[in-house]
């Protein structure tokens, strides 16, 4: 084999831990290689996470597969968080979708049993924001982590300065079983380099989903360095900006493939590094008002009817933070007021992480959310999409991610409150 292994992984390999650790060993070594890696470096984050969270009646092999870890003993070696479930009772759906629901989560309740086995890290620990404070899975800057989900491995490279590749579902758990990860691309010094100079010569601030759009499909895959927005966000990393850098990176990662960003001025690594993070070769990008729109403009909308009314609006794909739930209440308060009504016009959904709400259930702000009429919920409104029954259905969104990956249609936030205070199409 290419890849070099310590005399305790030759082990591993040969069996003599388990043929489930072996099988393990071998999957993580193939993939490394794949890559070209050549060995592998412990897992020192704190906690792991899983990108499946959903127990899908078709994914059988995924349960016959926890199964084997279980009986074999293969169980994580640190506690892992998990995304977001993909049923709430809360969230408004007919009976028709309900049922659909049923049918296509039949497995849910099993897989969670698998997870807890496995290591779930708490009840509650489903979210995609997992490094939310009050989620408890932060990592340190530095720290070899073993994630797969694209917001959450894009914000721990570039905000948190962590090290993590973007792996897929399922050997992101392998690794936090083994505690190795083969070392390639972003756990490397010259992975994390910056391939492209974004400027940001906005005559505003943003829109944080719209601007990660533009750079994510411009960029794909590599890595951006940001210049231009630290005029916006300031050079702390106070938990607006983080709140900020968390919408741009979801939407870098799914309209493109970002697993890494540096923000001069701001993030760990360009405080520390500056313009030295950037590649000789780097390509320029300028994004300016009339990018935005162009690239705004750009979005299909793939609605039966493209003048219908919106049935549902989801607000918080990434999961929202407790300053941004705040924020959208006192927003809402004043775009109902404006609007002369007390409650929303547009059925709305607002998502955030269970540690997340369990804390705003303790602040004025909760109950007056509700009073206007929002639901406030943990579901993954990705998975709800996902049922064809409500893919049929106008719904309406400020997240660039689930626009991407299903049929809801992308408007900015102000764009959303005014539609949803004043019931327009």
């Amino acid at each position: 084999m290419a890849m070099y292994l310590t005399p305790e992984e030759k082990e591993i390999l040969e069996g003599k831990k388990g043929e489930a650790l072996a099988k393990v060993m071998k999957t993580l070594v193939m993939y490394g290689e794949t890559f070209g890696a050549t060995k592998m470096v412990p897992v020192t984050g704190a906690g792991g996470h899983l990108v499946t969270s959903f127990g899908l009646s078709v994914l059988k092999p995924v349960y016959n597969l926890m199964d084997q870890l279980i009986e074999g003993g293969a169980l994580s070696q640190q506690p892992f968080s998990v995304d977001p479930r993909p049923l709430d009772p809360n969230v408004p759906a007919n009976l028709l979708q309900r049922l659909f629901f049923n049918i296509m989560y039949s497995k849910q309740e099993d897989y969670e049993k698998q997870l807890s086995k496995l290591g779930l890290m708490g009840k509650d620990a489903f979210t995609c924001t997992c490094y939310m404070e009050e989620v408890g899975n932060i990592p340190q800057k530095g720290d070899v982590l073993s994630w797969a989900e694209s917001s959450a491995v894009v914000y721990a490279n570039s905000v948190l300065g962590a090290r993590c590749n973007r792996n897929s579902g399922i050997l992101e758990m392998f690794g936090s079983i083994l505690g190795r990860v083969p070392y390639f691309g972003l756990l490397t010094d010259e992975g994390r380099r910056a391939t492209w100079i974004v400027e940001v010569k906005t005559t505003s601030i943003p829109e944080a989903q719209l601007l990660g759009s533009a750079i994510g499909m411009k960029v794909m895959e590599d890595v951006p360095f940001i210049g231009g927005l630290d005029k916006w966000l300031g050079t702390e990393l106070t938990d607006n900006a983080k709140s900020y850098l968390k919408d741009m990176g979801a939407a870098t990662a799914s309209n493109g493939a970002v697993g890494l960003y540096h923000v001069e001025n701001l993030t760990p690594e360009a405080v520390e590094q500056g313009t030295g993070l950037v590649s000789p070769d780097a390509k320029t990008y300028v994004i300016d008002d009339a990018e935005l729109k162009r690239v705004q403009s750009s979005y299909p909308c793939i609605w039966k009817d493209e003048n219908a009314k919106p049935k549902l609006c989801f607000i918080g794909c990434p999961h929202l933070s407790l300053s941004q739930l705040n924020q959208w209440t006192d927003r809402l308060a004043e775009g109902l007021k404006t609007a002369g009504r007390g409650k929303v016009a547009i059925p709305t959904v607002f998502t955030t992480a269970p540690a997340v709400l369990a804390e705003f259930k303790n602040t004025p702000a909760y109950t007056k959310l509700l009073t206007m009429g929002a639901v406030i919920s943990s579901i993954c409104p990705l998975m709800y999409m996902n049922n064809p029954l409500c893919g049929k259905m106008p719904v309406i969104t400020c997240s660039n991610k689930l626009r991407t990956y299903t049929s809801t249609r992308y408007y900015t936030e102000d764009e959303i409150l005014y539609k949803i205070t004043k019931g327009v199409n």
